[in-house]
């Protein structure tokens, strides 16, 4: 915890704050002025907050939900893999890390990714006969999950007939969207039909993270039973200062109020991928009206020295495992007065009550912050702009070209460009302290990217003491994309995007995913630039690994000199 004494008391009173105003019951009771006063405001609210109760209504359901993989596997399926985005993906990917997979249950793939080599390496690895796909979409209308959708539906179709390709498929949305309709006239093996009173970051134990877990062959009544004891904590008038999420809400949050808005994440390896689900539900919850909780997610513990005077650092691990290097790091930064917390769950079984103890400690910080953490305003922005550059695509057969930047500085440039050296010692020169520089890799996700795109993240670090961010697009734009645009004005963004040797077809579209995702990168770049943010795109060419390295030598060499 802070070291600093105005700090730790403004933490105190905020839990007896909670204790006087009656928070947790006034939680439960779906009370919006906890948030934001007016009708308005009150309507959004409520019809957001579904997954307070949700560990209890799924318990009903979970001996179905066994039965339902139990078949599946029994017919000879061994693969299950999940076509979504943000909410509809990182619950599922986390418990797959977690839990691995029971033998004689379908393995699980995450499929997330626009880029062309992306798709094709998930398909090169499946026997379609043998597979099940999951669509998983609230909105029953998201770009990627459509596309996905699209794909490996005619894939199916063209492999197995028409009248069996449904039987391969499956469908989780809210009810009666697009997506709904359409898995009933494909012939689905099921449809599945989420409360549509929680949103995608808060549905880890709805339908949309238990289906997939039930499928790996994971006990989802055990991890739901250890959910609802935390749920229940709030209901039960448990004291704020006892309240395992209301301790860290409280925290979080004036931790932030006072400068220390870079929560940095270690945890241990059994939980490691806890993370990005972690990244999504405060970055989207609460980075909006210029304030926000910056999640550091992946950056590897260094020194004391190396980092500024906005972090706090949250080292979550499962008792009995030991990470010396971390467990080290975070003694050491203790000790330098940085703040710090320890949350250790008891087993992996306990990663169900972890989920609800986040989520309740984020709608607490969002109340200290006083923004409503249930609503992402500027998500939608970035949407918009791909539409409206994939329709000039469509009439004159090419994306728009960037302009300039509010300040005069090129938007884009290249690997090869004579100006690209110049142009990333501008960008990089625009860093003060307090700032975040986030990487945004619009690329094929692989061990060699994720090792030297690590290494320019600690460069960075270790030179300015800043924190840095890490995302492959478009994945990071349903997680972290809102806190970028609604958040403080703090983050410097180097978007790094590639070409393709071979490209995918959409079907039933007039463009490809290679072109998709090119639009989603010039999209999104659009979106920061009109907000006067400091942003630099850089083309690695087809081939994104050398590339890659190219780009790496260059930052390496600038921060020699």
């Amino acid at each position: 915890m802070p070291s600093d004494p105005a700090v730790t008391e403004a933490i105190k009173e905020r839990l007896e704050d909670f204790d006087r105003q009656r928070f947790g019951e006034r939680l439960f009771a779906h009370d919006a002025t906890l948030w934001k006063s007016g009708a308005e405001h009150a309507k959004v609210i409520d019809n957001a907050l579904g997954w307070l109760s949700i560990a209890d209504d799924m318990l009903a359901k979970a001996g179905d939900l066994s039965g339902f993989a139990a078949q599946v596997a029994g017919e000879g399926y061994r693969d299950a893999v999940l076509l979504g985005m943000g909410g509809s993906s990182l619950a599922p990917e986390t418990l797959r890390s977690t839990f691995g997979v029971a033998e004689g249950f379908l393995d699980l793939r995450i499929c997330d990714s626009t880029d062309p080599a992306a798709l094709r390496a998930i398909e090169a690895g499946l026997d379609i006969s043998r597979t099940l796909f999951i669509v998983s979409s609230k909105s029953g209308g998201t770009t990627e999950t459509a596309s996905f959708h699209a794909y490996f539906y005619e894939r199916a179709r063209e492999l197995l007939g028409a009248d069996q390709a449904g039987r391969h498929f499956v469908a989780i949305t809210d009810p009666e969207t697009s997506l709904h309709h359409e898995a009933l006239a494909q012939g689905f093996r099921a449809v599945f039909l989420n409360p549509p009173d929680i949103g995608g970051r808060y549905s880890a134990l709805s339908y949309f993270g238990l289906v997939p877990a039930a499928l790996i062959g994971l006990d989802v009544q055990r991890l739901l039973e250890r959910a609802a004891q935390v749920a229940a904590l709030c209901r039960d008038g448990v004291p704020a200062r006892e309240h395992p999420a209301f301790k860290v809400g409280a925290a979080l949050g004036e931790l932030a109020r006072a400068g220390r808005d870079k929560v940095t994440f270690f945890a241990g390896e059994s939980i490691v991928s806890l993370g990005a689900w972690l990244e999504q539900l405060l970055a989207e919850s609460t980075g909006k009206e210029g304030t926000g909780l910056v999640p550091v997610d992946g950056e590897m513990p260094g020194a004391p020295a190396v980092y500024g005077d906005d972090r706090v650092f949250v080292y979550l691990n499962v008792e009995g495992e030991t990470d010396a290097r971390a467990g080290a790091a975070l003694q050491a930064l203790d000790e330098a007065g940085h703040p710090t917390m320890t949350l250790t769950l008891p087993d992996i079984w306990d990663l169900g009550a972890e989920f609800v103890r986040w989520e309740i400690a984020v709608a607490a910080a969002g109340a200290v912050l006083g923004i409503d953490p249930f609503d992402q305003p500027n998500v939608q922005e970035s949407k918009d702009i791909t539409k409206r550059l994939l329709r000039s695509y469509v009439s004159d057969g090419q994306l728009p070209v960037p302009a300039a930047g509010p300040d005069g500085r090129p938007l884009t440039s290249a690997v090869g460009d004579i100006d690209l050296p110049a142009a990333v010692r501008d960008l990089l020169a625009t860093i003060r302290p307090g700032d975040y520089v986030a990487l945004q890799a619009y690329l094929p996700p692989s061990e060699q990217h994720q090792r030297i795109l690590q290494g320019v993240r600690l460069l960075l670090r270790d030179r300015f003491h800043v924190a840095t961010t890490l995302g492959y697009g478009p994945r990071f734009l349903h997680s972290t994309g809102q806190l970028h645009k609604g958040g403080k004005p703090s983050g410097v963004f180097v978007q790094l995007t590639c070409g393709t040797r071979q490209d995918v077809a959409i079907p039933g579209q007039p463009y490809t995913f290679a072109t998709l995702k090119q639009a989603q990168a010039r999209g999104d770049l659009e979106a920061l630039a009109s907000r006067g943010l400091r942003v630099l795109s850089v083309d690695l060419g087809s081939d994104p690994l050398p590339g890659l390295t190219s780009f790496g030598s260059i930052v390496a060499e600038l921060l020699r000199t």
